[in-house]
């Protein structure tokens, strides 16, 4: 049976990038390898053992285009208003905590935030389906 094992995004700055992961998810770098035309730098916390792969494409110096294709990925926290008031305490800008129903009945609790390379990541209240 197949494992995920990690996401990988594109990004400009590694150092901002890195900080961002750590500050909001609480990710350490687990991994990082230097090739000649990029960098891959592997990211993860003790809760899961998948990574988020951050590759920084050396000579890269305009933002990437996410296009329309990209959704999102998404961590699932004990406490969302919790986790919302720390990053927001963090000076992170998540938005507005959101709920979902399916059929009438509650199917998740949730918030977005963006990394600063602008990809969407979305934080779960842990519960259901999202444990």
């Amino acid at each position: 049976m197949a494992q995920a094992i990690h996401m990988m995004v594109r990004v400009l700055n590694e150092a901002r990038s890195v900080a961002f992961y750590e500050k909001a998810f609480g990710l350490t770098i687990a991994d990082r390898v230097d090739f000649d035309g990029f960098t891959l730098i592997y990211m993860s916390n003790p809760e899961a053992p998948f990574e988020i792969e951050l590759t920084v494409n050396k000579g890269q110096g305009e933002a990437y285009d996410l296009g329309n294709g990209y959704g999102h990925v998404a961590f699932a926290v004990d406490d969302l208003k919790v986790e919302h008031t720390r990053l927001v305490n963090a000076g992170l800008t998540p938005g507005d905590i959101k709920e979902m129903a399916h059929n009438g009945q509650p199917f998740g609790t949730f918030f977005f935030i963006q990394d600063p390379d602008g990809y969407k990541i979305e934080v779960l209240q842990k519960g259901g389906r999202f444990v």
